[in-house]
């Protein structure tokens, strides 16, 4: 997991809903905020979460390596 590192188009925390602490991207490009801790789910090639915790971020670029994409917001202390 990585803390506040700029990947492609991942999309800046200052678009995060305050108490949604965590950043991750899906396989098909989608990045979503969360506001618990996502799993990775590898057959589904997404990051999962209860769907009240979870939030369109942005439509981005497939990554290849979206499994290494979860984040946590720098600040947060999580």
């Amino acid at each position: 997991m990585t803390g506040g590192q700029p990947m492609a188009d991942a999309p800046g925390w200052s678009g995060a809903p305050a108490g949604w602490n965590w950043l991750a991207q899906d396989a098909d490009g989608r990045w979503f905020w969360y506001r618990t801790e996502p799993q990775l789910n590898w057959s589904g090639g997404v990051w999962r979460s209860h769907s009240r915790n979870q939030r369109l971020a942005a439509e981005g670029t497939p990554d290849p390596n979206w499994d290494a994409t979860l984040r946590v917001r720098p600040e947060s202390g999580t």
